[in-house]
């Protein structure tokens, strides 16, 4: 595995992690300004991919807490706060600027977004996207494994909108997000 800038920040939760993924882009946008497009990138196709893991999560006996919906964030609702919430993540630990560690826990998997930011010039920034995951008990790679390949695209998809390379979402009513 790659090296991560504030790399010790990640290692608590990358001991003895099931998974993990990094990926990385540039952006001149501020920290909170790309978590902010990040977590506001919901399109209506992947609105459909929850209710078909709402199904999905069911058959394995699990049972899914509400919905995911699209949301617009600005900058300044991104809170770096530990506990505080954005979208349907726990902010675990960050840094302005530097890192930022989230989590979104269930019952059969526990799952950590990370991004660590280095700055290459004096506006430029690379992100450093990883996601962790922990699986609880034997439902965990069940799910991850048959939701891996949405998982990569949704991901370079997020990264893609927070750094500002593809437009507004569409939510599921047809307003422009």
């Amino acid at each position: 595995m790659q090296t991560l800038p504030h790399q010790a920040k990640f290692d608590v939760y990358l001991k003895d992690a099931d998974h993990v993924d990094i990926k990385t882009i540039e952006s001149d946008r501020s920290m909170r300004e790309f978590i902010a497009g990040m977590f506001s990138y919901m399109p209506a196709w992947m609105q459909f991919l929850y209710r078909v893991r709402s199904v999905f999560v069911r058959l394995l006996g699990m049972r899914q807490e509400g919905m995911p919906h699209a949301v617009t964030l600005a900058p300044e609702d991104i809170s770096f706060r530990t506990g505080d919430a954005t979208a349907f993540f726990k902010v675990e630990a960050a840094e302005e600027e530097a890192y930022y560690i989230a989590s979104a826990k269930e019952a059969h998997l526990d799952a950590y977004l990370g991004l660590s930011v280095e700055s290459i010039s004096a506006t430029r920034k690379r992100y450093h996207m990883v996601t962790i995951v922990h699986y609880n008990k034997w439902t965990g790679p069940v799910y991850f494994n048959v939701i891996r390949p949405f998982h990569h695209l949704v991901v370079r998809l997020m990264l893609r909108a927070a750094a500002g390379e593809i437009g507004p979402t569409v939510k599921m009513d047809g307003q422009t997000a």
